[in-house]
């Protein structure tokens, strides 16, 4: 696959990362790079070389699209709301077919039989329903605060809170449909990551806004080993459900991420929704058809 596309996939994943409430791991199926990348992350450092070309350009592109967009994601999400969750909602319809095929078709004894469609279709409802909880979680919680906050003074007690919140919120983030921000959020670590980023930029606040961010980006990386390796052993040992699952995860991504009423209060916000949800289905649908083929 060609650096340059893998770059700008990374940036989308990226910056879909700030976002409590959309999902990293979400942005990679529809991207059609999700088997390639939990493969890929591992502890084996010949495997890693082997996948050099792969890793590189899509881990660069994921630091570039949280350093860069966090600031663009809160701006678009400030004044464009509506619009940008249709947008959202319409990637993840789109990549649905694609997700579904591969759920009911990857060669196994048993694809023909009733039980198996049966646990298949369990499958996918477990997956929507752990999305519906999680978006109970994400109600319960204030998205809002970043905007104005300062950098806490650091501590090993808060320096460990926001090592074990990365190693959680890394290994859910693989888990598509589920957002790794909101977890972190959840454990009160979001607003202090989300304003030390661009802290960095700023010579009087970059030691301080580094030492906190250290903690975080050594357990995001535990988190992404581990979780990748858990979410291949599944799709090497149980594929069809390990998709089932992911199927109905990305069922309940749209249905949460979807404004609902909000986008049918005017004609012209109706007419602008409609645009950006075609578009997402339109982008995430075409991409990857040329990516399976």
């Amino acid at each position: 696959m060609n650096s340059l596309v893998l770059l700008l996939k990374g940036i989308g994943i990226g910056m879909a990362n700030v976002i409590p409430g959309v999902s990293g791991g979400t942005l990679a199926v529809v991207f059609n790079i999700y088997d390639a990348f939990v493969n890929a992350i591992t502890l084996n450092v010949k495997k890693l070389w082997a996948n050099r070309k792969f890793l590189v350009p899509l881990l660069a592109g994921m630091a570039l699209g949280v350093l860069l967009f966090s600031k663009l994601v809160s701006v678009l999400y400030g004044h464009f709301p509506v619009q940008t969750n249709c947008f959202f909602t319409g990637l993840v319809l789109g990549s649905i077919p694609l997700i579904f095929s591969y759920a009911r078709s990857i060669p196994s004894g048993k694809t023909g039989s009733v039980p198996f469609v049966i646990s298949l279709v369990l499958c996918a409802l477990a997956g929507f329903a752990v999305l519906l909880f999680f978006s109970q979680l994400e109600g319960s919680v204030d998205r809002t605060s970043a905007a104005h906050s300062i950098l806490p003074p650091l501590s090993a007690a808060l320096a460990f809170r926001i090592f074990i919140a990365g190693v959680f919120g890394a290994v859910v983030m693989i888990v598509p449909g589920i957002s790794g921000s909101l977890i972190m959020l959840i454990m009160g670590v979001y607003t202090i990551v989300i304003t030390s980023i661009p802290a960095l930029f700023s010579p009087q606040t970059f030691t301080h806004a580094l030492l906190l961010l250290l903690p975080n980006g050594i357990g995001v990386l535990l988190g992404l080993l581990s979780g990748a390796r858990m979410i291949s052993f599944f799709l090497k040992k149980i594929p069809n459900h390990t998709y089932a699952v992911i199927l109905g995860l990305l069922g309940g991504s749209a249905v949460t991420i979807f404004p609902g009423a909000k986008a049918l209060e005017t004609v012209p916000a109706m007419l602008s929704c409609l645009v950006c949800l075609c578009g997402g289905a339109a982008l995430a649908y075409f991409s990857s058809r040329s990516e399976k083929s």
